[in-house]
């Protein structure tokens, strides 16, 4: 045998077991989804939106309704908040919405512009019985469709509490790596995150109040709900649909920023992630912030805080 051939068989060796390798992982994974399947049943109500199913999370029943909006690849929105509206939901009326590809709600294939995460947010609430006006609590990303809420429909929304919540300047500065998230949606699909220790734990899993039976249900819905097709459409958008919130203005209303100290996955040093929202909120008449010394779940660690300063800040109006 030529050395040329040797080369070649080794080679085809090497592949044929690469694929027999991802075939078993992949097979591994489809069975675990099965067994969990039962952990991925619906924790609120399941409601119709532009022909698909979107997941809305209700509990409480206060005068004021708060609408807690989840961060950019969060994929148990309901879960990720449940240490802080726990807090809250004797006094208010709290709902979560997880968007297309989050949570509970049906991975779509669909255009992610800002309008149209708007309105299917509008439409989930209406759905679920809900009534403006709402007091909008953004996480990360979801700024973005609070603050474009305010500007397009003012009298919807009351007041707008951030949770680190991004703000339009944000995306100048913010390198976006697209095949980064095409690479980790293909790993989880194959089912290879599964064999990354401490992965599936997020920050409401380590530093929050969430149940141990509440924790698997968690790690299921990350290994169904990791970088899902909606979510990278909505992350090739974002910077489009920045530019758009920022076109409008700034929306004048009382607004709440709690700023976090960058880390945790932002790619921004400390300095100028609290320096972007803070320059923004002194252009806001009613405007206050609250620098809080945590990554950028703050509601996964100052839960306690942040539910105290919100009782404060809506008292006072």
């Amino acid at each position: 045998m030529t050395k040329r051939k040797k080369v070649i068989k080794i080679i085809f060796i090497v592949l044929a077991a690469v694929l027999i390798v991802l075939l078993g992982i992949y097979i591994n994974h489809q069975v675990h989804l099965k067994a969990e399947a039962q952990l991925r049943l619906p924790l609120g109500q399941m409601v119709e939106v532009d022909g698909h199913n979107m997941s809305i999370y209700v509990e409480g029943t206060g005068d004021l309704s708060l609408v807690f909006m989840s961060g950019g690849g969060t994929c148990s929105p309901i879960l990720d908040f449940k240490s802080l509206y726990s807090l809250l939901s004797d006094t208010y009326q709290i709902a979560v919405v997880e968007k297309f590809g989050y949570g509970f709600s049906d991975v779509v294939d669909k255009g992610r512009d800002i309008d149209s995460i708007l309105e299917d947010t509008r439409t989930a609430l209406t759905a679920a019985g809900l009534h403006a006006p709402y007091v909008l609590c953004p996480h990360s990303m979801s700024g973005l469709e609070a603050l474009y809420w305010a500007q397009k429909y003012p009298d919807e929304v009351s007041a707008i509490i951030g949770l680190d919540m991004a703000v339009p300047e944000y995306y100048d500065r913010m390198n976006i790596n697209i095949p980064i998230m095409r690479i980790a949606s293909w790993t989880a699909h194959l089912g290879i995150t599964r064999f990354i220790p401490g992965i599936s734990d997020s920050d409401a899993i380590r530093y929050g109040t969430l149940t141990d039976d509440e924790k698997e249900i968690y790690r299921a819905m990350f290994y169904s709900r990791t970088a899902t097709v909606t979510m990278i459409k909505e992350t090739e958008q974002v910077k489009k649909n920045a530019e758009t919130v920022k076109s409008m203005g700034i929306p004048q209303l009382p607004m709440l920023l709690f700023i976090s100290d960058g880390s945790g996955g932002t790619g921004f040093d400390k300095e100028i992630w609290r320096e972007i929202p803070i320059e923004y909120i002194s252009q806001v008449d009613e405007g206050e912030y609250i620098e809080l010394n945590c990554p950028h779940y703050v509601h996964d660690y100052e839960y306690k805080t942040i539910s105290e300063e919100i009782f404060a800040f809506l008292s006072e109006r």
